[in-house]
């Protein structure tokens, strides 16, 4: 208690310059593109412009063109990232924003409040993590594999890459007063309540293990050297490595802490595994992502015969570092290794590139698949859900040679 005691007390001495205007707290403003671009290309709710050439608008989301990465690096440029909203994006005042940590997993059970310039006062941490949607590739259940699903019908381009900066959330809960018979955080965003089928579900929230908030889960302020944008989370969201884009809570409010397991909507009704191959009540809710691997390259794209293509791509895998990607260009009769262009490492993607020259004409089907450092390999079809969640199969890409 004394040493949550001396860490508030620093944190309130400082906060004062920091609210008031120390370059940090002064910076912590996200470059304003307007919403016209955006609304008038149907999307209102969000800020940023979404140019058709980089995104697919999709209801309140807008995914990014994955082929399009091939000019990215390594890190995708916050213009360029997927957004996933189930409202839309509040434009908040990072001098109003106050985070609240409540509920009986606390010491003296009293809720504690964090200020911006609080946050930032906490030991900074910078970590390099994707953020990809439970639903990436859910379209390919159907269109693949023949199988329905519900919900958005991303492709392949509900996932990004960032240099994230922040607070650990475990120094954040242990200066509240983490109880050490905790079980669960409740992390919840500042977003409008969804509302769905008539139905008020509240505002989007989703129970965090309190062993996975105190591992790797940061409290981040700042994306790819910038503050974050609107649209990813500002003033501060969360990043949780490896898992479902959901857990990675954007424009966080409050976290409730307990002694006893949590849940949602989030975590009951959506993001488990529902269907013939999965228990009757459905799975437990799903944690990690999975594994993936595809060209850059339209689906459909038109090459040229007896000429060599440099064809790119990118893979990576939420359970190991990337240990080889394999290419077929025949469909999957023959298989070859694809050079790997990046070092590999846990929680980032790497890009591959291999040299392809067709002879013949008429369509063909490129593959590529991911063997990860535990052994982990795409399958040939992923275990069908109803709700589409965790695609992880081969990906059939079509082309057409002329």
């Amino acid at each position: 208690m004394s040493d949550r005691r001396t860490l508030l007390k620093a944190l309130a001495a400082t906060s004062v310059l920091s609210a008031a205007g120390t370059p940090a707290a002064a910076a912590a403003v996200p470059a304003r593109s307007g919403s016209g671009p955006a609304a008038a290309a149907g999307v209102p709710g969000i800020v940023k412009p979404l140019p058709p050439e980089h995104f697919v608008l999709r209801g309140t989301n807008a995914e990014a063109r994955y082929e399009t990465f091939r000019d990215t690096g390594l890190l995708t440029p916050a213009d360029r990232f997927f957004v996933r909203n189930h409202t839309s994006t509040p434009v908040l005042d990072a001098r109003d924003w106050r985070l609240t940590v409540w509920g009986d997993g606390l010491h003296g059970r009293k809720p504690v409040h964090f200020t911006y310039g609080q946050l930032r006062d906490l030991f900074p941490v910078t970590r390099t993590a994707l953020i990809e949607c439970a639903g990436n590739g859910r379209s390919l259940y159907t269109t693949q594999q023949g199988e329905p699903v519900s919900g958005t019908s991303w492709t392949l381009g509900a996932v990004g890459a960032a240099r994230w900066r922040g607070a650990r959330l475990s120094d954040l809960l242990r200066a509240a007063g983490l109880a050490p018979d905790a079980v669960d955080v409740m992390p919840r965003g500042l977003d409008d309540p969804y509302v769905t089928e008539g139905v008020d579900l509240g505002r989007v929230r989703r129970p965090l293990p309190v062993a996975k908030a105190l591992d790797d889960v940061i409290l981040a302020y700042e994306m790819n050297g910038e503050p974050l944008p609107y649209d990813h989370g500002f003033p501060v969201r969360l990043v949780v490595p490896a898992w479902v884009g959901i857990a990675s809570i954007k424009w966080l409010g409050d976290i409730q802490v307990s002694r006893t397991p949590l849940s949602s909507p989030w975590s009951t009704d959506y993001y488990r595994l529902f269907g013939a191959a999965h228990p009757p009540g459905g799975s437990a809710p799903i944690t990690r992502q999975t594994l993936k691997s595809a060209y850059e390259l339209p689906f459909g794209a038109t090459l040229e015969a007896d000429r060599t293509h440099r064809l790119e791509g990118r893979a990576w895998s939420a359970h190991a570092s990337v240990r080889k990607v394999e290419v077929s260009t025949d469909g999957g009769a023959h298989w070859r290794p694809a050079r790997i262009v990046d070092r590999p490492a846990p929680d980032r993607w790497v890009r591959w590139t291999t040299q392809w020259r067709p002879r013949g004409t008429g369509p063909a089907t490129l593959l590529s698949r991911v063997t990860d450092a535990a052994g982990n390999v795409q399958p040939e079809r992923a275990v069908h859900n109803t709700q589409g969640y965790l695609f992880g199969a081969v990906v059939r890409h079509p082309v057409s040679v002329v």
